[in-house]
């Protein structure tokens, strides 16, 4: 179906991916996952838990191959892309409207929350990010790569990790250092928060525009709030922001991110709450209290320096799993 695998989209730390089309005429994408661990079983428990998955806002499995050690996955094909290239673009030739980034953050949440709580089971993502939100025709958004996802009962609120799972940058603080928090859904929320830093241009725009980029950002944006700033918004190639979006779009993800990024993870909302205050006014939303810096102090004795950058440094979009040994 992929006539040899001639047309490759890209390339991931799970393996390649490419364009196909069914006998049907029907465009797929073929995801050839690379050696793992693990059974077959547990690949095959996988396709059955993400095959039974049909939500508008999440990728559908199509089909798979398992022969051998060969495993791939099939999915529909979405023709403008990942997110990733609309946002990190050097070029600056492609750009979003801020209406329409907006409808991308509320699929994105619909999407999380519906593997939250809309499933028969619990389904933890654990790597939410650009390259990872796929953008059919109508640039309705679909949660897509669930390579280092976890399943678990409905009722479980906490989950027990052997390992920091994640993408550099939006992996939750919990995950590297048990004296945050449990793990929980709530990493997820983390993870969107960040997303949608990067939507709004902040997290780049505000760790690029201050010399102590060791702190944790989040502050900066306190202190833009705090002095009664507007934060300066770059769109893409639009020369000129649109002040009426910005209120209306741009604030509003921005305090949301702010309510999603919280350090302790008792703090953040829920994915529900989330799409509450996506959907609600903007001017009834409440900017989150000045976190405490002594969550953040505790990540930084717990990492050594290149993963304390783990947390602050968007450059590497690689999925990790990294076996660490956790404080008690």
């Amino acid at each position: 179906m992929t006539r040899g695998f001639q047309d490759k989209l890209g390339e991931g730390g799970f393996g390649s991916v490419y364009k196909g089309k069914l006998q049907s005429g029907f465009h797929v994408a073929v995801k050839l996952l690379g050696k793992s661990g693990g059974s077959g079983q547990d690949f095959m428990n996988e396709i059955a838990t993400i095959g039974s998955i049909h939500h508008v806002n999440v990728v559908k499995l199509v089909g798979y191959c398992a022969q051998g050690s060969k495993r791939a996955l099939v999915y529909d094909f979405m023709p403008n892309g990942s997110l990733e290239k609309y946002l990190f673009n050097r070029d600056k030739m492609i750009s979003l409207s801020w209406d329409t980034k907006f409808e991308i953050a509320v699929g994105d949440a619909r999407g999380i929350e519906y593997l939250h709580r809309g499933c028969d089971v619990q389904i933890l993502h654990f790597d939410i990010k650009p390259h990872n939100i796929l953008l059919d025709d109508n640039f309705i958004p679909k949660i897509s790569d669930f390579g280092l996802a976890k399943f678990f009962p409905t009722d479980k609120t906490t989950v027990t990790m052997t390992a920091v799972r994640g993408t550099i940058g939006y992996v939750a603080p919990e995950l590297i250092s048990r004296s945050i928090g449990a793990v929980s859904y709530k990493a997820d929320v983390y993870s969107f928060g960040m997303l949608l830093m990067e939507m709004v241009s902040l997290k780049r725009d505000l760790i690029g525009n201050n010399d102590n980029s060791s702190q944790y950002f989040p502050y900066w944006i306190y202190d833009y709030f705090n002095q009664g700033k507007d934060i300066e918004i770059v769109n893409g190639g639009d020369d000129e922001i649109d002040d009426d979006s910005w209120r209306k779009f741009g604030r509003k993800m921005t305090i949301v991110a702010l309510w999603c990024i919280q350090m302790s993870p008792d703090d953040r909302p829920s994915m529900c709450k989330v799409l509450k205050m996506l959907e609600g006014n903007v001017e009834r939303l409440n900017i989150p209290d000045y976190p405490s810096q002594s969550s953040q102090t505790i990540v930084n004795q717990t990492c050594s320096t290149d993963s304390v950058s783990f947390l602050d440094h968007d450059d590497a979009l690689t999925s990790v799993e990294i076996i660490v040994s956790l404080p008690e």
